[in-house]
């Protein structure tokens, strides 16, 4: 079954770096477009960076220039470096990739569990 798990998440302080991975598995035929999300308690989930399968990358504007998303193809991982972290990106981080899912003979959205990152000041 096709899956997405998230990792790399933790507590720092202001102005220190963080690198969250996630990889895909299961019966995954191919994956268009990946992200990542972030979302606080009973708020809504936004987008923090997307990636296409050719590289074409897209950032919210209060991320660009500290946080940068790549994927390795062959691997099914997208990752995020996040650094000069702020109290502000306090939040859980959500893998997001569009699935050709072999099973299903369709595209899908999937999404994993989430992963929490806190930032002191």
């Amino acid at each position: 079954q096709v899956q997405l798990v998230e990792s790399g998440g933790g507590s720092v302080q202001a102005g220190e770096s963080l690198r969250l991975s996630c990889v895909g598995s299961g019966n995954i035929f191919d994956i268009a477009t990946m992200g990542w999300y972030r979302q606080t308690p009973g708020s809504q989930r936004d987008l923090v960076a997307s990636i296409t399968k050719s590289g074409d990358t897209n950032y919210a504007d209060s991320v660009k220039g500290r946080f940068t998303i790549s994927r390795d193809n062959a691997k099914n991982t997208v990752d995020l470096q996040m650094n000069s972290l702020k109290p502000e990106d306090t939040a859980a981080y959500v893998c997001y990739a569009r699935i050709f899912d072999r099973t299903n003979i369709d595209w899908d959205d999937y999404w994993g569990q989430g992963t929490q990152v806190t930032v002191s000041s």
